[in-house]
């Protein structure tokens, strides 16, 4: 049988597609309708103390333990800079995010990502520590990017509020990112695959909601 999955959820529109993702796909591998055992729970992140946050992280990670789930993961890129108050304390394995993100990236043979988040995430050392310890180089957005990217996710994508003027943007970060060297460009946070994806990116974009859906359900079937 299949290991239980255990979803730390944020945002509830991210937390949906990751998801939606394990139940849609899982079927590749386990048959029609088929997929491992999920369960989530998700608390209301309102803070902005990230020790309080990890203390929510962790809350919710003793709920799904309780709830039989074998590990862990959480479909939101920013909150991880909560996770090291709480590694230790963790009541199963957690899958990290980025280090989903980064094997693919070196699978397919990347060899400088542009990171794509919230204004958190991106000034933050989520991704960089995970891609430098794979010798992955990453250049950050801009200030005034990353504030309006920020503004995006907050105003509207977490509000499923989906605009041309959004994609726009994300179009123009994109170019100027592929100008400074990128060749392809993390969507590091779980709303932006919503409106953005390599049919509308100039360069090549590693999802990471689904990329860590994936990763999720193969450890579920392969039980490591």
């Amino acid at each position: 049988m299949p290991q239980h999955i255990g979803i730390v959820g944020c945002s509830a529109v991210g937390a949906a597609l990751c998801y939606r993702t394990i139940c849609l796909e899982g079927e590749q591998f386990l048959g029609r309708y088929g997929h491992p055992e999920v369960s989530m729970h998700t608390h209301s992140f309102a803070r902005d103390d990230w020790q309080a946050v990890g203390e929510l992280m962790l809350s919710s990670a003793k709920k799904l333990a309780s709830a039989g789930a074998d590990f862990l993961i959480c479909p939101d890129n920013t909150i991880h800079q909560a996770l090291p108050f709480i590694c230790s304390r963790l009541p199963r394995p957690w899958l990290h995010i980025a280090e989903a993100v980064a094997e693919e990236a070196v699978r397919r043979g990347f060899r400088c990502l542009g990171l794509l988040g919230t204004r958190w995430l991106v000034e933050s050392e989520v991704y960089p520590q995970v891609l430098t310890a794979r010798r992955v180089k990453y250049v950050r957005p801009e200030t005034a990017e990353r504030e309006e990217i920020n503004r995006i996710i907050f105003d509207e994508l977490v509000c499923d509020l989906f605009k041309p003027e959004a994609v726009a943007y994300h179009q123009r970060v994109i170019s100027r990112l592929k100008d400074a060297g990128c060749d392809a460009v993390v969507l590091g946070c779980t709303e932006i695959p919503l409106i953005m994806n390599d049919a509308n990116s100039l360069l090549p974009t590693l999802d990471s909601t689904r990329l860590l859906a994936r990763a999720a359900i193969r450890r579920a079937i392969e039980g490591e």
